[in-house]
């Protein structure tokens, strides 16, 4: 019953503070900011210029030839796309989601339209997360990068295949002092596939909260390719300035 009331009226009866500015949130569909905080997150629309391939954010303006950053050209994956950058609103709610596995309903909508500008080949795709490691998946309880899988699944009517990549050790959780080399180092050889066959020929839609680097997302595409894939395409929530 509380469901089929309207989305504003839920909002004055369970109130919110957002998580970025304090104020509060005016509609339960935002997550845990308020519209203030969502219309002043750079949020990607197709008016700016990424780098074609890891889709870092180079300047605002649509440019008139395919742009690279050049950072990411030994990265293993073929392309990369985000919903906008880590800050602000999409800051907040990738922080929310390694805590609560829910996505609001302004996240889905975001992902929905990233789907809408993707081509993938639904009778040789898959999804994959990018794992947690066995303690790291105990002592959260659920893979966020999971949760993000299962909805863009249910645009793209492509699978879930949460078993045949996984982490075998663990990674230092607080990376953000590392330069590119040491964030490498800390995931050399922390993948493995335990069941190639899935993956042959397949392209993949690897799938993470946050592209920083790009070493997590480059180590996953280099075994998954190692193990038979064709393509490994990424799906993140935000991606670092």
């Amino acid at each position: 019953m509380i469901r089929d009331l309207p989305d504003s009226l839920l909002s004055v009866i369970y109130p919110q503070e957002c998580r970025v500015c304090g104020g509060e949130v005016e509609a339960l569909s935002d997550g845990i900011a308020c519209r203030s905080c969502w219309a002043e997150t750079k949020i990607f629309a197709g008016n700016e210029t990424l780098c074609e391939k890891c889709g870092a954010f180079l300047f605002d303006g649509q440019s008139r030839y395919p742009a690279f950053c050049r950072k990411c050209d030994e990265q293993n994956f073929d392309a990369a796309v985000a919903v906008g950058l880590y800050e602000k609103a999409l800051a907040a709610s990738v922080l929310s989601l390694k805590k609560t596995p829910r996505l609001a309903g302004k996240i889905k909508e975001l992902l929905a339209r990233i789907c809408d500008r993707i081509t993938v080949d639904k009778t040789s795709s898959l999804i994959i997360p990018v794992p947690l490691s066995p303690r790291r998946l105990h002592d959260r309880g659920f893979n966020q990068a999971t949760i993000i899988g299962k909805a863009i699944s249910k645009q793209l009517r492509i699978s879930v295949d949460e078993t045949t990549l996984i982490r075998r050790v663990d990674t230092p959780m607080h990376r953000a002092g590392m330069d590119r080399k040491a964030r490498g180092m800390t995931v050399k050889n922390a993948f493995n596939i335990v069941r190639p066959k899935l993956i042959e020929g397949c392209n993949v839609v690897l799938v993470d909260d946050v592209l920083t680097s790009g070493e997590t997302v480059s180590s996953c595409a280099k075994i998954l390719k190692k193990n038979g894939a064709a393509r490994v395409d990424v799906i993140t929530l935000a991606r670092a300035a």
